[in-house]
């Protein structure tokens, strides 16, 4: 009995131990995000530069904290793009492929909306630092990669249809739907939302109409 005894009492505080740990992560997966949230939300209020010092004092925290947290920031801008990204998973809604070409049409250009809207604080402020930030050209890039694959899926059947002209006519679909085109019509030519979704859902149609030029 004492040398089933022993090795029982001395496992509850290996079990304690191992759950600190669990703690001090948690905590930090925490802090993380608030910084994140911090930055997200100093984007949004229009602070296109948000310095390190201005998130920190958003989210509560110490510059220290903030570079325990994030080596640097191009660190940060991923994780925050992540964030974002999974901001765009919550809003997006699954378009059917089977359904007509103007009802696809119609969703299409209102879920690029939808989705352009969440990333567009963040869009804006990153042509400030893109040219100078490896990290902001690939989240450039994962939204694009994201873009081809759902365009690829709603739009299958008219893609394959143009034939040789497949890829052009994948880059004419890619350019009307991205970032710089919304902000031409939201910032530039100072159109609303559901006009300029307007404008987006007028030009895919156009283009899916039949094979380019």
């Amino acid at each position: 009995m004492k040398e089933t005894a022993g090795p029982a009492s001395r496992a509850t505080p290996a079990r304690a131990t191992s759950r600190r740990p669990d703690g001090r992560t948690a905590r930090g997966e925490r802090t993380r995000k608030a910084i994140v949230e911090a930055l997200l939300a100093l984007l949004a209020e229009g602070d296109q530069r948000a310095a390190p010092e201005r998130i920190v004092e958003r989210a509560g925290v110490s510059l220290r904290t903030l570079w325990t947290n994030f080596k640097d920031l191009e660190h940060l801008y991923a994780e925050a793009n992540t964030a974002l990204m999974q901001r765009q998973d919550e809003a997006h809604r699954p378009i059917p492929p089977e359904a007509p070409l103007a009802e696809r049409v119609n969703a299409y250009g209102a879920q690029r909306a939808r989705l352009l809207e969440i990333v567009a604080p963040a869009a804006r402020a990153s042509q400030l630092r893109i040219p100078y930030s490896p990290q902001l050209r690939r989240n450039q890039q994962a939204h694009i990669v994201r873009m081809r694959s759902e365009l690829n899926t709603v739009f299958a059947g008219e893609l394959d249809a143009a034939g040789a002209e497949r890829e052009q006519l994948m880059r004419a679909l890619l350019h009307a739907t991205s970032w710089p085109v919304w902000s031409v019509l939201r910032y530039d030519l100072g159109l609303d939302v559901p006009a300029s979704a307007k404008v987006i859902t007028n030009t895919v149609g156009a283009l899916l109409s039949g094979p380019p030029a």
